[in-house]
């Protein structure tokens, strides 16, 4: 057993991206948070299904060309080889948590140039 304090981790760019609370070893816990028009790179996971929960805001999650426009209380399910791409086309921040399972250590495979 163990409890963290989200104040002691940090998003991944600065006040953007994930900030895991927990990796390993049998998931990822994470909070995300996205400012007004950022987005993170489109990909898939072979193993892991992620799982995002907005907490606050609105964000667009496109899961294998189909937008998904999600808001506060909204929940989403991913599964292994879905393409997924976040972007925020709001004028607000977006918070949500993100959980990814059974944990991988590389299970991610960026897509560049993702059209939709």
């Amino acid at each position: 057993m163990y409890i963290i304090d989200e104040e002691n981790k940090e998003y991944r760019f600065g006040d953007s991206g994930p900030k895991y609370l927990m990796k390993g070893p049998r998931m990822n816990f994470a909070l995300v948070q996205f400012q007004a028009n950022q987005d993170f790179k489109a990909h898939y996971h072979n193993i892991m299904e992620e799982n995002f929960y907005i907490i606050e805001g609105e964000i667009d999650i496109i899961v294998d060309g189909k937008i998904n426009h999600l808001t506060k209380g909204q929940f989403i399910h991913i599964e292994p080889g879905e393409i997924h791409y976040c972007v925020n086309n709001s004028n607000a921040s977006v918070k949500m948590v993100s959980t990814l399972a059974p944990y991988q250590q590389l299970d991610k495979i960026e897509i560049e140039d993702y059209q939709y």
